[in-house]
């Protein structure tokens, strides 16, 4: 009996410290909606540039004009949003399930790490689309969004560091494909998302 009850409180104060050091309610199902933000996201981009008669997988530098530049920046712009979104409603969701607090010190630490690296990132693609360089920017984001990923991992759950040396490798993988940047970003930000979010939530629910 008196094991059976070292081993309760040894339990009991691994999890206790794990609450404390990690950000413990990230939930799979974001990553799954997220997933599928992007692949939507991804063929809505394909369709603006058909309509303007660009063929993105010739690998060709392309010309945009001004208004399709802002196109698909607002398209971009609104699948961040509602990834970010989901990833509130479901981690929330999952914290009030498990009577944890979202916002605390890990919370912060998890997020300035996660931030550096990914402003960095896209500053650094804000740079490329003024100089006209868009055939590296799919690349670029995955790379970057990549680190965030591996950077912030150490306030979260592991399987983000794996998510993340995949985003990296794709990234690096896509620089020599340079005309299938947009498959990749949709491999990258769509499919590993989705099947990431599948893994986590099934492992952690």
């Amino acid at each position: 009996m008196e094991s059976k009850n070292y081993q309760e409180d040894l339990s009991h104060i691994r999890s206790m410290m794990e609450r404390s050091s990690r950000f413990i309610s990230l939930s799979g199902l974001s990553g799954v909606f997220a997933g599928l933000v992007a692949l939507l996201g991804a063929g809505y981009v394909y369709y603006i540039l058909k309509r303007e008669g660009i063929d993105y997988f010739e690998g060709k530098t392309n010309l945009y004009s001004g208004d399709l530049v802002s196109e698909l920046l607002l398209a971009g712009f609104v699948i961040l949003v509602l990834a970010i979104l989901s990833g509130y409603i479901f981690t929330a969701k999952k914290s009030k399930e498990k009577n944890l607090k979202i916002w605390d010190q890990t919370t912060k630490r998890l997020l300035f790490n996660f931030a550096v690296p990914l402003v960095t990132g896209g500053l650094f693609c804000l740079g490329m689309l003024y100089h006209g360089m868009f055939v590296f920017i799919a690349p670029a984001t995955l790379i970057f969004y990549g680190l965030a990923l591996v950077s912030a991992s150490k306030y979260t759950f592991t399987d983000i560091q794996n998510l993340g040396y995949c985003q990296i490798a794709l990234g690096l993988l896509s620089l020599f494909f340079l005309g299938w940047g947009l498959v990749f970003w949709a491999i990258g930000f769509g499919a590993l998302h989705i099947v990431y979010g599948l893994v986590m939530h099934k492992k952690y629910k």
